[in-house]
């Protein structure tokens, strides 16, 4: 069973000063290794198994609205649904890997399709979005086997509450990953001036959380 070491409790420390102050309660204890398990008690250990019970939980298909909007050339694109898988890595407890669509309606792109790494730390739901470099940060959520709802807050943007519901896997061959089959901005695989089809570009769209003013 994986374990976490936390800082020691106050119950503790307590029982450590006695012993400093008081030699008498000292030479009650007749052999080192009653000293030595006294003072191991200075540090506690919790289990890690809820972060593995989250990471559990958390794998599988979710489809909602993240509050994900796109910004590029000056104009503000919000997505109308997002679906994000999360498939758990076997050999760690409570990370892994998967994909995060947005999809949109009244943008120059239909979709913006991202593979992602993700992670549980006390509690806490790192998402890390390879395509637009670009971490999520999951707190204060309720997750059960149906619903997943809670804060959500990246590196530009503003923390949103969000809602997600668990439903079945999309083929996720489908996808060309970024902002789909739209090449109307620089990547690595081309020049940073011109597009695929020759023309002149600009730089490519920017992912954020939070609602268009």
């Amino acid at each position: 069973m994986d374990v976490c070491l936390q800082k020691p409790d106050e119950s503790v420390n307590l029982a450590a000063e006695l012993l400093i102050k008081h030699p008498v309660i000292m030479k009650k204890f007749t052999s080192l290794s009653a000293i030595i398990m006294m003072m191991a008690m200075a540090f506690t250990f919790v289990s890690c198994d809820d972060d593995a019970y989250i990471a559990d939980t958390l794998w599988g298909v979710w489809q909602g609205d993240m509050h994900v909007y796109h910004e590029w050339s000056g104009t503000y694109y919000e997505a109308h649904e997002s679906v994000i898988q999360f498939d758990r890595n076997p050999n760690s407890y409570a990370m892994g890997t998967g994909y995060w669509i947005d999809y949109f309606s009244d943008a120059p792109w239909d979709y913006f399709a991202s593979n992602i790494t993700w992670s549980v730390s006390n509690g806490r739901i790192r998402i890390y979005s390879y395509e637009d470099d670009t971490n999520f940060y999951i707190y204060d959520y309720s997750l059960s086997d149906n619903y997943f709802r809670g804060t959500i807050e990246s590196e530009s943007g503003d923390p949103m509450d969000f809602r997600l519901r668990k439903t079945a896997s999309p083929n996720w061959n489908d996808f060309d990953w970024g902002w789909g089959d739209w090449y109307g901005y620089s990547d690595p695989w081309y020049s940073a001036s011109k597009s695929r089809s020759g023309d002149a570009v600009q730089e490519k769209p920017v992912r954020h959380i939070g609602k268009i003013n």
